[in-house]
Parts: C-alpha cells; sequence; structure tokens
C-alpha cells in the first residue's frame, strides 16, 4: 500500500553510478534512493546530502537513512525546467552521483505549499487564495487501519482543509500503537540513536493521503500528553534535535506540509522556552523550503513575533467570543493568527470539550468577520466500545458527531466567495462586527443580537486603505442565517450617500428586514466589482 501510495507523487531513482533522467511535477516530490553501507549505525555514521540546481537556484536538501541499506533524498521542485543534482556522501558508494531531470506542469489541482500572503492571510505558492478551516485529528495516524480508512472517508467530504496530527502517541490512547517513532521497547529501553523506518514510512502514507484529499497536514513534533509513559517528551536536546532533523529530511518535500513545534508546549515541562527557541529556529534552517511554521499554546503565549515563525497558532476561546479581541493578536504580531484551538464542540465534563455546536461555529464566524482564522474540534465521548471513535472523537479520527462540521462547509462557500486578499477588519475599533475589504465587499456578522431589521450603513475606511466610498456607489445586499445555512438576497440596490464623517447609508434610508433570530450575517457587495 505505501508503494503504490508513493507511486503517485514520488520518482525513486536506484543510481549505480551512471547519471538518469526523468521528469516530475512542479510540487511534485523527485527522490534520489542509494544503496548505501548498514555497518554500524547508518543513522549517525554515514552523511548523505544532494544538492540540486537550476540556473541561479540552488538546494541542498539533507538524505537520512530509510532502513535495509536504504539512503533517500527528497526534493520538490518549486521552478519547472531543467534540474541538474550530484550527491555528496562520507560513504564513497553514495558519493559523487549526478543526473538531471524536467519539472513539468502540475495538474490543475495542485498549487504548491501554502505560504504568507497579503500579511494576514495565506495563499498556495501559485497565487490561489488558502483560506484555512482547520480540524484537529491529534493520533489518528495510530489508530487502526479501519478507523484510518473511516478518518479519510470523513474528511473527503468534510470542509476541513488542514489536520493538526502529531508525530508521537498521546497516554489517553486505549492500547499501546504498533508501532513507535524509535527501535527498541518502551519506555526506558528506547535506542535513540535509531529510528523506526517502518514508522515514518507509515506517518508519510497519512500525509500523503490528506495531500490527495487537498488538506494540510499541520504536523506537530512535541506534546506533554505522555506524561513520562513513553519518555518522548523528556527526550534529552541532542535527541530532540536529530529527531527534528530526521523529520524534516523526510517530510519537508511534502508540500502540504506545515511545522507545529508542539501543542500546548508551556505544559512539556522537561523543556523550556529556550528548547523550542533552539529546535524552531532548527527546523527553520533545516527545511529548504520554509513551510509554515509556528507554535501551539496552552496557558503562556509564546513569542510569535520570531521571525523565524511563519503565523500565531493560538488556544484562546474567549478571544473568539467577539471579534474585537479576536482582531488584536493580529496587531500585536503583525502576521496571520489562527485560532488552532478554542475548545471544542461536544459533551465532556470538561470545559474545554463542552461547546455547543452554536457557540463553535459563532466563534468561527467571530474570527472570520476580524481577519483570523478559526479551528474546528470535536470531542463526544461514547460508550459503545464496538465504536471505531468508542472514547473520544474527533482527536482520534473515525467519524464527526457534531452539527458543527455542516455549517463550517458553509462558512466555507463564503470564504470562498470573498476577496482573494483576505477579509480585513474594517472597523476595529468602534464596530468590530464590519469584515471585509473596503468599497469592494463587506460581511457583516450579527451573531447573538436578533434584530427585525438593520439600517444600511458602511464603514468609510481610514484615508489609503482600500478602495474610498463616495456617494453614488451601488451595492446588493444579501442576508446569510449562518445556522440555517441560507441566502436570502435583499430586493432592488443601495445607492450611497454620506451620513458623518464615519459612515455611508443608503441615500433613501432604506433597511434590511430581517427575522429576529441570532446566528445572521450580511453580505454587501459593490455592483461594479461582481
Amino acid at each position: 500500500m505505501f508503494k503504490s501510495l508513493l507511486a503517485t507523487s514520488l520518482i525513486c531513482l536506484a543510481l549505480t553510478g551512471a547519471s538518469a533522467q526523468t521528469q516530475v511535477e512542479q510540487w511534485g516530490i523527485f527522490e534520489v534512493a542509494l544503496t548505501g553501507p548498514t555497518n554500524g549505525n547508518p543513522f549517525l555514521d554515514t552523511s548523505f546530502f544532494v544538492r540540486f540546481w537550476q540556473s541561479n537556484d540552488a538546494r541542498q536538501v539533507t538524505g537520512f537513512y530509510d532502513g535495509d541499506g536504504i539512503y533517500r533524498a527528497r526534493f520538490m521542485p518549486e521552478r519547472q525546467g531543467a534540474w541538474n543534482y550530484s550527491t555528496v556522501s562520507s560513504a564513497p558508494e553514495l558519493n559523487g552521483k549526478t543526473g538531471t531531470f524536467m519539472v513539468t506542469n502540475p495538474p490543475p489541482q495542485d498549487h504548491g505549499p501554502v505560504r504568507v500572503a497579503n500579511t494576514y492571510h495565506f495563499a498556495y505558492a501559485d497565487g490561489t487564495p488558502y483560506k484555512e478551516l482547520g480540524t484537529t485529528c491529534y493520533v489518528w495516524a495510530y489508530q487502526r487501519e479501519e478507523v484510518q480508512a473511516q478518518t479519510l472517508q470523513t474528511l473527503a467530504t468534510a470542509p476541513f482543509n488542514k489536520v493538526r496530527m502529531c508525530v508521537f502517541p498521546t497516554h489517553n490512547d486505549t492500547n499501546e500503537p504498533p508501532l513507535f517513532p524509535f527501535e527498541g521497547k518502551p519506555a526506558t529501553n528506547w535506542d535513540f540513536a535509531r529510528f523506526n523506518p517502518k514508522f515514518f514510512q507509515h506517518f508519510e502514507q497519512r500525509i500523503l493521503a490528506l495531500q490527495k484529499l487537498g488538506i494540510e497536514a499541520d504536523v506537530i513534533l512535541f506534546h506533554p500528553y505522555d506524561a513520562g509513559h513513553w519518555g518522548f517528551d523528556r527526550m534529552p536536546p541532542y535527541v530532540d534535535d536529530r529527531y527534528a532533523r530526521y523529520l524534516v529530511a523526510r517530510l519537508s518535500a511534502y508540500r502540504n506540509v506545515w511545522w507545529s513545534l508542539a501543542n500546548e508546549w508551556d505544559f512539556v515541562k522537561a523543556k523550556q522556552e529556550s528548547d523550542f527557541v533552539r529546535i524552531g529556529e532548527l527546523v527553520a534552517y533545516e527545511d529548504p523550503y520554509h513551510h509554515l511554521l509556528s507554535i501551539h499554546n496552552g496557558m503562556k503565549l509564546f513569542n510569535y513575533a520570531l521571525p523565524w515563525i511563519t503565523h500565531a497558532s493560538i488556544q484562546n476561546g474567549q478571544a473568539v467570543e467577539n471579534p474585537a479581541s479576536a482582531e488584536m493578536y493580529r496587531d500585536v504580531y503583525g502576521k496571520p493568527v489562527v485560532y488552532d484551538e478554542v475548545k471544542y464542540e461536544g459533551n465532556l465534563s470538561r470545559r474545554w470539550g463542552n461547546l455547543s455546536a452554536e457557540e463553535l461555529v459563532y466563534r468561527f464566524w467571530n474570527g472570520t468577520v476580524a481577519g483570523t482564522y478559526v479551528g474546528h474540534g470535536e470531542t463526544y465521548a461514547s460508550t459503545n466500545k464496538t465504536s471505531t471513535n468508542s472514547v473520544v472523537a474527533w482527536t482520534r479520527g473515525g467519524v464527526l458527531r457534531g452539527q458543527s462540521p455542516a455549517r463550517l462547509a458553509f462558512l466555507k462557500q463564503v470564504l470562498d466567495d470573498a476577496p482573494p486578499e483576505g477579509i480585513e477588519p474594517l472597523d476595529k475599533w468602534q464596530n468590530p462586527e464590519y469584515g471585509g475589504q473596503p468599497g469592494k465587499y463587506y460581511l457583516i456578522y450579527l451573531g447573538k443580537s436578533q434584530p427585525s431589521s438593520w439600517t444600511f450603513l458602511l464603514p468609510s475606511p481610514p484615508m489609503g486603505d482600500g478602495v474610498a466610498l463616495e456617494d453614488g456607489m451601488t451595492f446588493k445586499a444579501e442576508v446569510l442565517d449562518t445556522w440555517n445555512m441560507t441566502i436570502s438576497p435583499v430586493p432592488g440596490e443601495f445607492v450611497l450617500k454620506r451620513k458623518d464623517a464615519y459612515f455611508f447609508t443608503d441615500r433613501d434610508g432604506r433597511a434590511i428586514n430581517l427575522p429576529a433570530k441570532p446566528y445572521l450575517a450580511i453580505r454587501i457587495k459593490r455592483v461594479k466589482y461582481y
């Protein structure tokens, strides 16, 4: 199964010293595989690098030992055309191998890795907007094969385009995993000098399966949920660094990878903040493609202003209880803000796991109009021991039970229809319910209020910010019921007239009739632009 999955994305070259030429799609994976020494400890004793170059663009890729005498180096070409490569190794049989290959057009559905765009937002490498709508599925790769298959089936029809997943297992799993990242036995007999290639080969299958669904894999390097059971949360620093290098060497060529240094980093008691700074700098340096990189907090926020951190990955449910507080982290860090955890829809007794679906969706919409992004989570306990989710979904995968995913699919439709440059907060200091792009597009979220009408008002943008509003501009409006997932066009058009220093209104003083229920939004588009 592993080989069949990789065949869709990897070009594997078994070289014997002669050069070879083949082709790979842009943002696919070109792989050099060589047979090398097996004596001693190949993970530590043999260095292996491959230099790829095209005119004045050169990348050096760190290779890795994959067991059974095979050494691999993976390259994700970001430019089309002819590329060259040569190998450098401490082992003679791996050194001095050369070749060329062609990089061709990618298929229409492949847009490359996700990057930061327009300061606070994201886009794929080809410029296609990426509107993040993520979920948590921390240890789905550790579940039974049928649960993993069911998870992929669920994700194939769910609205989520990012999945947060752990490399290490969590101690609240029901069963001991069949595979671990290191050779040896739990928990005091690990051989931290030898990785388990079979584990990583399986983990790569999961990342590739997500890629085929168009889903980003937010790979979590560390977490505190071991509690000493296996000891992965308290490895010495040199092992942490070796593990991070090996992981980057294996996974960085997958275009859908994001790096998350830790989940709830401040609860990992055997490590200091300085340890995560060191590991973060290492990952940023070792990754030749500079994938998105962040770290997730428990109670203490990390310093997201550090230059190697691409976006703020924040746990804070209170921040998205209104758009004004959701927006503030943007001002602090000047980077995209992703609220990867805002508590979970579920039925647990713990306060973090018992949000109603209505409340979770409400928090998503508050974050959206604030120009940020919000993550989904689900924690429904079950007493059915035969269920594939017998204890807690969705962290383990399987099926979704909640009511929020369908409403988030509706939000995704709204995001896909929004301006490609992203939704910005338009009147954050006074009327934070307004999001959009000035002069073109407005998304006003009314939240839990239940008005029977809404007077047409558009905030005048600050000088130089977006398209300035003027008398006579024409707009059309729609009423969005974000819970019942309906869109109701408002008859006629609205023609602007300045009301005061801060707002424009309709020249005829029109208001929009509303059904006096919560969770409504109003979408307004300028006629000229749509």
